[in-house]
Parts: structure tokens; sequence; C-alpha cells
């Protein structure tokens, strides 16, 4: 018995976002101390039991973050840090599903693990081959912790003093293109944000690879796409042309290849209520 599901979520969006399929109580979120802020953007702890035979395939839409990962599924947990990515992951769900997900702001992987986004970009490294020496013995201390409260406590208090015993990045600058990007309707969006912030097009290229991972372009091309599930959610009616016009893409066919590329779905199967046709919401509480 196999099935679909979508996890979708945008900057500010509830932990269960419109087109998320995920089943009601399967997922819930922890707070961010105050002082880890500017490193953590959301933690969030996932619990689930399938059946014998079932088989879950759960496409993950992107939001450019890199995030640690923690699989505590059985046995010793597993721990990995994932680059950010502009494509949809596919994953693969049986037995039982449990573990945690940290979601990371821009600069955090150089402030708490001493390496530049872009070396993370697009992959995913096991905790031996990115944590300090201080820290290999993680997934032992969460290993004998009997709570996903604790274990969250462990890595935030973790992670909190990391934060104040190394150099902080401060990724303010490039937070700040981050936003112009995703505002703009400019056809040459990197030059007028670089000339916005006062840098050049190639120092702005630099703290994207250094605090993002993605280059300003392909951040711009994410932005857009989330700004375009925003419209849907608005306007769930909206004409494909009128769409596209208003999200800043060139045409419908330039719309339609976004979507392809980013989510690997096409915009019909995210549009409005009823949206992700093909994926089905199990349980209640979910809104449309």
């Amino acid at each position: 018995m196999s099935s679909e599901r979508l996890f979708v979520r945008l900057a500010d969006d509830p932990l269960y976002a419109p087109e998320t399929t995920v089943p009601a109580g399967t997922m819930r979120e922890f707070t961010v101390p105050g002082e880890l802020t500017r490193q953590v953007v959301a933690v969030m702890a996932y619990e689930e039991q399938l059946p014998a035979a079932a088989q879950v395939t759960e496409r993950v839409l992107p939001d450019g973050a890199a995030r640690l990962i923690v699989d505590t599924s059985g046995g010793m947990p597993s721990v990995r840090l994932v680059g950010a990515t502009s494509k949809a992951q596919v994953l693969t769900h049986r037995g039982r599903v449990q573990g945690l997900s940290l979601t990371l702001r821009a600069g955090a992987s150089l402030t708490l693990f001493g390496i530049p986004a872009h070396e993370l970009a697009g992959r995913a490294f096991v905790w031996d081959e990115v944590a300090p020496q201080h820290l290999r013995t993680l997934p032992e201390r969460m290993h004998a912790l009997g709570s996903t409260q604790a274990r969250v406590r462990l890595l935030l208090g973790l992670f909190g003093k990391e934060a104040t015993t190394r150099t902080l990045v401060d990724p303010e600058r490039t937070i700040g293109a981050m936003q112009i990007l995703s505002g703009t309707r400019s056809r040459q969006p990197v030059r007028d944000a670089a000339a916005l912030l006062g840098v050049g097009e190639r120092r702005l290229e630099q703290l994207f690879r250094d605090h993002v991972g993605l280059s300003p372009k392909t951040w711009h091309r994410l932005a857009r796409f989330h700004e375009c599930l925003r419209l849907l959610r608005r306007q769930p009616s909206v004409g494909w042309v009128d769409l596209a016009m208003e999200a800043g893409f060139h045409d419908q066919a330039h719309l339609i290849k976004d979507f392809r590329g980013l989510a690997g779905l096409s915009p019909s199967r995210l549009a409005g209520p009823g949206a992700a046709s093909g994926f089905s919401k199990t349980g209640p509480g979910h809104e449309r």
C-alpha cells in the first residue's frame, strides 16, 4: 500500500501550511530561545507509526534553508547536516518515522560549524564529518535521553554555547539582500539588490555563497515561486497568465517551467482549494 503527500512551509507559515498533507498531530513545534534566534529559525519534531505494509512518498518543497536532521526512529540517533537546495526533496517513509528538524538561518553554518554554506549546498553530511570534536558524542548523549523535549533542550543548549564561544557571523547584509530579492519585480534583480545595499554584484555573490549556499539569482527564483504560492492562496481562481504577470514571471510558460524545476509539480497541482490534486490530507484540523 503506497500513498503520496506534500510538505510546504514558507516563511511565516504555521507548522501546517494550507498545502501540507502530512497527517494532523504527527508534527509539533518548539520555541527557539531568544539567544538562538539569529542561528535557528524553527525546531520541529515529528513522530508517526505507519502500518506494516504502508509506504509513503513525501515531497518537501524547497525553502532555501540548511537543516540539522536527527533521525530517532530506532536505535542510536543519526544526525545529518543538510545544505540548502532549490529542488524539492522526495522522501520515502516506512514503519516508524521519528525525529527532529532544526531549520538554520543564513550564516548559521559558519557560526555553528565554521563551514561556508556553499560547501553544504545540495548535500547531506553525517555528524562526524561536520561536528567539532567536542560535539561528536551528540548521538550517544541524545540516545541516553528519554524524551523528545529533553533532546530538543540538549540540542538548543549545545548550539547556544557554540554561538557564544565562536566568532559570530553577521549575515544582516545578506538577509537584507534576501528580503530585497524576495520582493522585487525587477528584470535585473541581482544588480538592483546589490545597488540598494551599496555593494558590487561579485560581493553579493560571495555573501550568498558563504551565508546561504545558493546564488542570488537562484534565491530570487525560489522567492518568486514562494510568492506565487502565496498568490494562489489568496486568489485560488486566478488565471495562469494573470498569476504569471503578478508574480513577476515573463509569461505562463516561464511560470510552469519554474514550478516543475523547483517543485517537480505543475502549478495546477498546488492551486487553490483542493490543492495538490493527487495528494490527500489525512486527519482533522487542516485548513485549505
